[in-house]
């Protein structure tokens, strides 16, 4: 009788799947080099152990295929762009579906002739496109040439839905503005997800490189705070030189972490390379939003002028 009734109401789609408490995530945090094949290779291998450790998502670094080519700015670069759906979503979909699990890609997007996007890509387990998102803030710093080849994103800041919950997907210079991230939680994210490709420039001081390191993790861990849900931030590590030579190159920081909704950590790495599965209780976010309830105080009525690009 009982099996009937679960038979029916999965068919009638009103229990088309149980609710799910924990989310299991897995993130890679890689050094790549110039051999985008090599590099590809070697995150697959590594998607394959995480699975094989019961990870439902695995997150990748930002623009993982390659080199972070934004120190210069050469037209060539654009041939590296690809489109979406295309070859990246095509073989990350193929080992998603094998493996049964949800991947987080980060693409250089070609959308149209001399239109490009910086743009995460969520993979769901039967290998089809779940949804994308096109990086919002481009910077515009040495050694960090963005605007050169990304155009801003217009899509919004939306979730994505997924079968392991629903993922507000930013990317890297998007985790310094916090309207960001409370747009993705209004919107009802579960999560919020950054890959990242931040590092030194080799000059810097040890006590500057501290403080640019820890900055970028409080900020996020503040994200986490204030909008009551976990942050999963995935960087990159190694030494990359500076093609021109006008710069001593960046070394990626590494230290990817996730954190829960009071900023405290579940994970966090070094600077090497690293893989790991944390798992994620989905409970722990409804009972802080309930102890500190911040979104119930906001004061809506008050916040207009923050459209503004200073109150001048």
């Amino acid at each position: 009788m009982i099996q009937d009734l679960l038979s029916f109401l999965s068919v009638s789609g009103r229990f088309s799947q149980p609710i799910r408490q924990h989310m299991k995530i897995g993130i890679i945090q890689q050094a790549n080099t110039a051999n985008s094949d090599e590099n590809v290779l070697r995150l697959q291998s590594k998607i394959r152990d995480l699975a094989s450790k019961g990870a439902d998502l695995i997150v990748l670094q930002e623009l993982h295929n390659g080199l972070y080519f934004c120190q210069t700015e050469e037209t060539g670069i654009f041939d590296q762009a690809e489109t979406i759906p295309g070859p990246s979503t095509e073989s990350f979909g193929q080992l998603a579906k094998e493996l049964g699990v949800v991947i987080l890609l980060s693409l250089f997007e070609k959308r149209a002739p001399g239109l490009y996007h910086n743009t995460a890509v969520v993979i769901e387990k039967d290998g089809a496109i779940a949804g994308k998102y096109r990086k919002m803030h481009i910077p515009d710093d040495p050694a960090y040439y963005e605007k050169f080849y990304f155009t801003p994103g217009d899509m919004g800041f939306n979730p994505i839905e997924t079968s392991v919950g629903k993922l507000g997907v930013l990317i890297c210079w998007d985790q310094w503005y916090p309207e960001a991230a409370r747009m993705m939680a209004l919107a009802g994210a579960e999560v919020l997800i950054y890959p990242t490709a931040i590092g030194y420039e080799s000059s810097d001081t040890e006590d500057e490189k501290n403080r640019q390191r820890e900055a970028w993790i409080t900020v996020q861990r503040g994200h986490a705070v204030a909008n009551g849900i976990p942050v999963i931030a995935v960087n990159r590590t190694g030494y990359e030189p500076d093609p021109s030579g006008q710069t001593r190159g960046i070394t990626f920081w590494g230290n990817s972490f996730i954190c829960g909704p009071q900023g405290e950590f579940l994970f966090q790495a070094a600077e090497e390379e690293t893989t790991q599965v944390v798992e994620i209780d989905k409970t722990r976010t409804e009972n802080v939003r309930r102890w500190w309830p911040f979104f119930r105080d906001r004061r809506i009525d008050e916040y207009g002028e923050l459209t503004r690009r200073f109150r001048d």
